[in-house]
């Protein structure tokens, strides 16, 4: 049942009822408000509960068939555009160089991204005063990165000014797309 906001209380319980006479006593009938969001919760579990279970698409502990480097390709681009969505909706891409394991501190990775950006005045949203919005970039990349991978990173991030990206086919392949 639906627009519960709409009608007075008991107007809901008698509806309630006639519905549940309707339809027989094995029926779930979960009133809603869609404009207030009550019972959106109780509706969403009793359709889930009512899905049969589907084939596994992945092996168990696997979340994507993505390789490691496209997805901390996108963590280090939600980070960069954390906080500057108006400014550069869709103008970064990120791409890994080289993922080396440190030869003198077993345990730690050392990751080198680039962000590609299309103009200069974006390259300097993405930086930051000082380099602070990088920095800030790398920390947050970095924490999400350590936590998919299980384990500590060095994470070496710079800017490039890849003109044009999205409208050029050739570089669009070159990063990914």
């Amino acid at each position: 049942m639906t627009k519960i906001d709409k009608v007075a209380k008991d107007r809901v319980a008698a509806q309630l009822l006639a519905v549940s006479e309707l339809v027989g006593p094995d029926a779930e009938i979960v009133p809603v408000s869609a404009t207030t969001g009550e019972n959106l919760d109780v509706l969403t579990n009793v359709l889930v509960d009512q899905l049969p279970p589907g084939p596994a698409f992945y092996p168990d502990g696997e979340l994507t068939d993505e390789p490691e480097e496209v997805l901390m390709a996108e963590l280090i681009r939600e980070a960069a555009l954390e906080g500057v969505r108006d400014e550069l909706p869709h103008s970064i891409a990120v791409t890994i160089d080289e993922m080396t394991p440190r030869e003198d501190r077993p345990g730690l990775l050392d990751v080198h991204a680039v962000i590609h950006v299309e103009r200069a005045s974006q390259k300097g949203i993405v930086i930051g005063k000082g380099g602070e919005r990088l920095r800030q970039v790398g920390t947050d990349a970095r924490r999400q990165i350590e936590a998919l991978l299980g384990m500590r990173i060095y994470l070496d991030l710079h800017v490039k000014i890849t003109k044009d990206w999205q409208r050029d086919p050739r570089q669009l392949r070159k990063l990914g797309f």
